[in-house]
């Protein structure tokens, strides 16, 4: 007796949960091959981009080279985040580095949202495909038991036969489900490890270019007092 066969033959139930259990792998091995591709690519865009970007001369130069390697736009969204200008609203309150900590916290949040993408579905079949099984299986012996009932001699062909019609319906729901826990836990292994690459490279670049806008704030203010020293001293001159 096949999957196909136990289809057929069973009730609207029965055959409802066989759907569903197809459904639920279907789209969790999709998940699992594209996320597999995907995360195969970012981690190592990820160390290829950031490494070309610290070899630039500038920001600007970093970010055209980070570019050539960044595929899945893991790294330039982060690089494009400091150069966003608020000017005359609350996002340019406070100084440069509160700014940046703000705009790359927002950029790192879309960013590993593209990289979970997935991981509440496989989190899901994993956690719910076995007591789909289970139910199909209920629903089975149920019926068994109630044939059983009706007929007028028990057999032991015809209790092993219903019955274990019923439990593939829990070797399915295993099936379904040992994948997407798999899936699961390597890829969220996978991808706190960039997510840690990712927070290091944007906690380094606001250190960056806050130490720049720090070192040109002294710059501005020695030209200011020099040009009132200045005036001063032409004034008293004049006088």
């Amino acid at each position: 007796m096949s999957f196909i066969d136990l289809f057929r033959q069973g009730d609207a139930i029965t055959q409802v949960v066989a759907v569903l259990l197809l459904a639920m792998s279907v789209a969790s091995w999709v998940v699992i091959l594209w996320k597999g591709w995907l995360l195969r690519r970012a981690s190592r865009d990820v160390s290829r981009s950031t490494a070309a970007f610290w070899q630039a001369p500038s920001v600007a130069e970093g970010q055209q080279r980070a570019a050539a390697f960044d595929r899945e736009s893991l790294v330039l969204p982060l690089i494009a985040a400091t150069q966003v200008e608020a000017a005359g609203s609350l996002a340019a309150a406070g100084d440069r580095s509160q700014q940046l900590t703000r705009l790359l916290r927002d950029a790192l949040h879309g960013v590993l949202d593209k990289l979970q993408f997935g991981q509440v579905l496989l989190a899901t079949v994993g956690s719910t495909a076995p007591f789909v099984g289970l139910l199909g299986t209920v629903w089975g012996i149920y019926h068994a038991l109630t044939g059983i009932a009706a007929a007028s001699q028990i057999s032991i062909d015809k209790i092993a036969g219903p019955v274990g019609e019923s439990l593939i319906m829990t070797a399915a729901g295993l099936a379904v489900a040992i994948p997407a826990v798999l899936g699961y836990n390597i890829y969220g292994r996978l991808i706190g490890r960039i997510e840690a690459d990712l927070e290091g490279f944007a906690r380094d670049l606001r250190e960056l270019l806050t130490h720049d806008a720090n070192a040109a704030t002294p710059r501005q203010g020695a030209k200011t007092s020099a040009g009132s020293s200045g005036l001063h001293e032409v004034r008293s001159v004049g006088a």
